[in-house]
């Protein structure tokens, strides 16, 4: 296969950025878009045209799609609630699958996935991005070269105000508006437990075992509503959506994971994400790689803001360091088209995916599992097995292979 051949289902805010990086991917031919909006997949058709002089296969069917014999693989972008039956579809259809991420609203939707795959063996990929961050990738390859020890707990939060977005969803279409009306869960969890979920070994080694989860009350997005004094806004009434999400899982290593979910309250961007061993540990929020050389009480935390960019040059692996000025500006500063370029290599050269059905499967089971453990008071609930056992036997693969030598 000398090329791949794609069609991207949901032309919203995602779905366009990442068609718009896979244009500019010679390796690529974006063949064909599917979305329910006239408008998205007008302005999809023109970008394929302008960069191809030809136009795209559209349709707002996505089964028109999907059974196209000019598709190699398809990208979901649609909405969460459609995100299981869409990849089902896909790898029914033979079409290579990826993924983007979500929560699951059922744990059959997670074992629908797993067993559509292993019955029909179609390759699949999770897009969880932050799993190529260069932060994230830097910190799994000090932590794979035992800079840090034994790893025994990973923070991680969703951090992001998402108020705007929420209020006006019925507006600009999107679909996290009905989820915070009616959900009460940690509905995002993808973004800071990938990362943790690799550097530990889940599903590869290890396994996560149970969780907690306890939410605070929901005022964020009454206030906020009430401060906008915009009319077409009155009609929401209760949000469900807790303005915090606190989760807590054990894993079968007796390693623990943190998860935040913080949306609805004013805040800057901030994933959080913190490793824990016994020789030091990593802090993304200030950018500060601590060695246990590096402790004592004389020094304060001030004094280790952006120590990691010490370690990239030795630590970050090859494919970030290659990465392009228009990969970074491409989105989420450069980590989509590095994620890209990786699916579609693997893509084409028939190769094992790194973010796979099981990783999709147990990372997205949290947001089901925690709506379940804060109904119940915050008490534990079980987290399922979705390698049936595989996980003792399965060898650990990051992302890309990491440089530095184990100390």
């Amino acid at each position: 296969m000398d090329k791949l051949r794609v069609g991207v289902c949901g032309l919203g805010c995602r779905g366009f950025v990442l068609s718009n990086i896979l244009l500019s991917m010679p390796e690529v031919d974006v063949r064909a878009g599917c979305d329910l909006y006239d408008f998205r997949r007008d302005r999809f058709a023109a970008a394929v045209k302008e960069k191809y002089g030809k136009e795209p296969f559209v349709t707002d069917r996505y089964e028109n799609m999907v059974t196209h014999s000019d598709i190699d693989a398809v990208l979901i972008c649609a909405s969460w609630e459609a995100h299981v039956d869409l990849a089902v579809r896909a790898m029914e259809e033979g079409k290579i699958t990826a993924l983007e991420v979500g929560g699951a609203y059922s744990l059959d939707d997670c074992w629908r996935l797993v067993r559509t795959y292993e019955k029909t063996k179609t390759p699949f990929f999770f897009m969880e991005n932050c799993c190529y961050n260069k932060d994230e990738l830097l910190a799994t390859s000090l932590v794979r070269a035992g800079v840090f020890g034994d790893i025994v707990h990973c923070h991680g939060c969703y951090g992001h105000d998402l108020r705007e977005e929420v209020a006006y969803g019925e507006i600009n279409k999107h679909y996290r508006l009905r989820n915070y009306l009616m959900r009460n869960c940690e509905n995002y969890p993808t973004h800071e437990l990938g990362p943790i979920a690799k550097i530990l070994g889940v599903n590869r080694g290890n396994r996560m075992l149970s969780l907690v989860s306890v939410a605070s009350r929901a005022a964020g997005m009454a206030q906020y509503i009430r401060d906008k004094e915009d009319e077409r806004l009155y009609k929401y009434g209760r949000f469900m959506q807790a303005d915090i999400v606190n989760t807590i899982i054990r894993c079968a290593d007796g390693s623990t994971i943190t998860l935040r979910l913080d949306t609805t309250l004013p805040r800057v961007y901030d994933r959080e994400f913190t490793v824990r061993g016994t020789k030091g540990l990593y802090m993304q929020t200030i950018g500060a790689v601590i060695e246990e050389k590096d402790c004592s009480e004389e020094k304060t935390i001030s004094e280790f803001y952006g120590t990691a960019a010490r370690y990239e040059k030795e630590y970050l692996p090859d494919e970030w360091l290659r990465i392009t000025e228009n990969e970074i500006k491409s989105g989420h500063g450069g980590m989509d088209a590095v994620m890209l370029r990786s699916f579609v290599g693997k893509a084409l050269r028939g190769e094992e995916m790194p973010l796979d059905v099981y990783d999709a499967a147990s990372w997205m089971s949290v947001s089901c599992l925690s709506e379940q453990s804060i109904d119940i008071g915050g008490a534990p609930v079980a987290i399922p097995d979705f390698t049936n056992g595989k996980w003792l036997m399965r060898e650990n693969a990051d992302v890309f292979p990491l440089p530095g030598k184990t100390r």
